[in-house]
């Protein structure tokens, strides 16, 4: 244990300290792919909170596309500074999460059923946006506005020339993910979260709160997930429904997930480095003749490493390794 806590201090002193290594200047698409991995490792991650206890939502992109219009329309309008926008934000994917998670809860809406529910959520939410043209931008979608007077560095806006600024920001934001699924993972809300996942009714009987249990692991995967989405569009700086909300976005999050392996701290980030590489690889491939290449290929993955690689691709390592050297699988959810 000691020497694992000794390895995570390693890994995340050495990437405190890449900057220094001045990639940006010398690998600045590398340097990119790096923000985008740490970014979407983190939404990934969030989903996973509710994925690894067999809560599928699929509508993850409805917080992700709530959260992010909230704060640039706060701030293109009202010039509200997005450290003002980001709790209201966030306040907005509380009660969206309590709408559609207390009812189904409460009325034991599990499984498809559920999934289904909040596939319609996703879609309730991008349709929204692009009703809402004349402030939203619609289906063009939108770019938050530029700081006036013009600078390089400004807190107050959030927008930064540096990327430099934003890979600690999303560095941040990734260990403040991890270290809530790790929190979560060692509480008791644990092992209440895994007996609901396997009977609810016999989870009741022994005291558990089934409602409460499952829309505080609700609420907290909302809300990481709505902040992951924020600071991605202002590092973007462009919000487009089809991208940050609806089914194309909700589906990329279940399957990168599952394919990094959600029962793994560092699994949804490893299915994030997945994705955007095969992301970009397809755009360079492809270009604009085939737009919907990455979706189609994420369905046929998502069932390959359904049937062959259910505990995705670094909970099947971590598998292997303890059979090769004689320490047993810890058995997963």
């Amino acid at each position: 244990m000691r020497k694992r806590s000794l390895l995570s201090l390693l890994g995340i002193v050495l990437l405190a300290l890449l900057p220094l290594s001045n990639i940006e200047t010398h690998e600045p698409y590398a340097y990119h792919i790096l923000i985008l991995v740490l970014l979407w490792g983190s939404i990934y991650t969030a989903w996973s909170l509710m994925g690894k206890y067999g809560f599928v939502s699929l509508g993850h992109g409805a917080f992700l596309g709530v959260a992010v219009y909230t704060v640039t329309l706060l701030w293109n309008y009202l010039h509200l500074t997005p450290w003002l926008g980001m709790p209201i934000a966030l306040g907005l994917c509380v009660v969206l999460a309590v709408l559609i998670g207390y009812p189904c809860f409460r009325l034991r809406v599990v499984g498809h059923y559920f999934a289904l529910v909040t596939l319609a959520l996703g879609e309730v939410v991008r349709l929204t946006i692009i009703a809402a043209r004349d402030y939203t931008g619609g289906s063009l979608g939108i770019t938050p506005a530029r700081v006036q007077p013009p600078t390089p560095v400004s807190w107050y806006a959030l927008q930064f020339a540096d990327r430099d600024y934003f890979y600690f920001l999303a560095l941040a934001l990734w260990l403040l993910t991890l270290g809530v699924w790790r929190w979560v993972s060692r509480s008791m809300s644990d092992s209440a979260l895994n007996a609901i996942s396997e009977d609810e009714v016999a989870a009741a009987s022994l005291g558990i709160h089934v409602t409460g249990e499952k829309l505080r692991i609700t609420l907290i995967s909302a809300v990481m997930t709505g902040l992951g989405g924020i600071l991605f569009a202002q590092y973007n700086m462009y919000l487009n429904p089809e991208t940050l909300a609806g089914v194309g976005v909700s589906l990329e999050i279940v399957f990168a997930a599952i394919a990094g392996g959600m029962y793994v701290a560092l699994g949804p980030t490893v299915g994030a480095l997945l994705t955007i590489s095969l992301r970009e690889y397809l755009r360079v491939l492809f270009g604009t003749q085939f737009i919907g290449a990455a979706n189609t290929i994420y369905g046929i993955l998502l069932i390959i490493f359904i049937i062959f690689m259910p505990q995705g691709i670094l909970g099947t390592l971590l598998a292997w390794w303890r059979r090769r050297f004689g320490t047993a699988p810890q058995p997963q959810a």
